[in-house]
C-alpha cells in the first residue's frame, strides 16, 4: 500500500508539474512581452538569432519558454528593421521577425535635378549608409555602378525608391541608373523615325533640356517639337537652361546678355547642335516627348507668365509674345 501511495503521489506530482509548466507556457505565449517590447523600432542584423535578438530587449530573459516556443514553431528570422507594437506576444514578435514586414523608407529623385543636387540629397539622408564619400569623384562612382557612361549627369531616373535600413546611397544610384537605362532604351525604341537624333545619348541630352524648360507634361512634346525643328533646320537651340548649366556656380539666379554671349560648351546661343552632356535628370515624360515630339510649325516659345509657354512660328510673332510677357512683370 505504501508503494502504491508513493507511486500515486509521484504521478500526481508529475501531473501537477506538467499542468504547472503547461499553464506557465500558455501564459507566456499569450501575454505581452513586457517591458522589452513597446512601441519602438528593432534592428535585426544578418546572422542574428532569436536568442541574440530577444536578449537585446530590455528586461526580457531568454529562458526555457522561448526555447520551447522556437522548437514547437520553428522559423527563420529575417534581417531588417521592424516596428514593434506595445502588447505584442512572444509568438507575435517572432512572426513579425520572420516576415518581410520590415520598415521601408523612401528616397525621391526629383525631375530636373542635377547631379550635384542628387549628391547633396543623398548625403543629407539620415538613414542611408553613405559610401559615396569614399569614392573619388564621378568617374569612380560610375565605375562602382558598372556603368559605361563617361559623365553622370542625366543617368538617374527621377522616381521614388523604397529602401530599408542598411541600404546605401550607392544602392539607390544603382537602381536609379538601371531604371534610366531601361527607360531610355524604351523611349529610343519608340522614337519618331524623322528625329535628327543619332543615339540614345542624344535623346537623353535633349530630354534633359525639355525637362528644364517646362514642368507641364501637356506642353513638353511641343517644346521638343521646336527643338527638333531647329536641329533639322540647322538653327542654334538658344535655350537658357543650357547656358545656366554652363555657368555652374557662377550663376546667381539671373541670366544676362553677357552670359548669352560668353561661349562655353553648353552655350546654345553661341554653338550649334546639342550640348556635350545632359544638363539634368529627365523624367519618363520628357524622354517620351523628346523621342516623339509634337508635329507643327512653331520655331520659338517664351514663358507666358501664367505657368506655360506661348509658341510662335515667326520671329515677329515671338517678339510680340516676349513684349507681352515682359509687360506683365511688376
Amino acid at each position: 500500500m505504501k508503494l502504491r501511495s508513493v507511486v500515486a503521489l509521484l504521478a500526481l506530482a508529475f501531473v501537477l508539474g506538467v499542468l504547472a509548466v503547461s499553464w506557465q507556457y500558455r501564459e507566456f505565449v499569450s501575454s505581452p512581452v513586457e517591458p522589452g517590447v513597446s512601441a519602438q523600432k528593432l534592428l535585426v542584423a544578418r546572422g542574428d538569432t532569436v536568442r541574440s535578438v530577444v536578449t537585446r530587449l530590455d528586461g526580457v530573459n531568454y529562458d526555457w519558454r522561448w526555447r520551447l516556443l522556437t522548437r514547437l514553431e520553428p522559423l527563420t528570422i529575417r534581417a531588417g528593421e521592424y516596428d514593434l507594437k506595445a502588447g505584442m506576444t512572444p509568438a507575435g514578435l517572432l512572426a513579425l521577425l520572420s516576415s518581410d514586414n520590415v520598415v521601408r523608407y523612401h528616397f525621391t529623385i526629383v525631375e530636373g535635378w542635377t547631379w550635384a543636387q542628387l549628391l547633396k540629397a543623398l548625403a543629407e539622408d539620415p538613414v542611408l549608409v553613405h559610401k559615396l564619400a569614399d569614392l573619388d569623384g564621378p568617374g569612380a562612382v560610375l565605375k562602382a555602378l558598372g556603368s559605361e557612361a563617361s559623365h553622370p549627369e542625366g543617368w538617374f531616373l527621377p522616381e521614388t525608391y523604397q529602401f530599408v535600413r542598411g541600404d546605401s546611397d550607392l544602392d539607390i544610384l544603382a537602381r536609379a541608373h538601371q531604371a534610366m537605362t531601361r527607360a531610355l532604351q524604351e523611349a529610343w525604341a519608340s522614337r519618331d523615325d524623322r528625329t535628327p537624333l543619332k543615339s540614345p545619348y542624344e535623346l537623353l541630352i535633349l530630354a534633359s533640356i525639355v525637362e528644364r524648360e517646362s514642368s507641364l507634361e501637356s506642353e513638353r512634346a511641343d517644346i521638343a517639337g521646336v527643338f527638333t525643328r531647329r536641329l533639322l533646320a540647322g538653327w542654334r537651340l538658344e535655350t537658357d537652361p543650357t547656358v545656366i548649366y554652363g555657368l555652374g556656380e557662377n550663376y546667381d539666379g539671373n541670366i544676362r546678355r553677357r552670359d548669352l554671349d560668353s561661349d562655353t560648351p553648353y552655350n546654345t546661343y553661341t554653338r550649334f547642335g546639342l550640348p556635350p552632356t545632359p544638363i539634368a535628370m529627365p523624367g519618363k515624360s520628357a524622354l517620351m516627348a523628346s523621342a516623339y515630339p509634337a508635329a507643327g510649325t512653331a520655331m520659338f516659345f517664351v514663358a507666358s507668365g501664367a505657368g506655360g509657354h506661348v509658341f510662335s512660328d515667326t520671329l515677329e510673332e515671338h517678339n510680340r509674345a516676349v513684349r507681352k510677357m515682359l509687360s506683365k512683370k511688376p
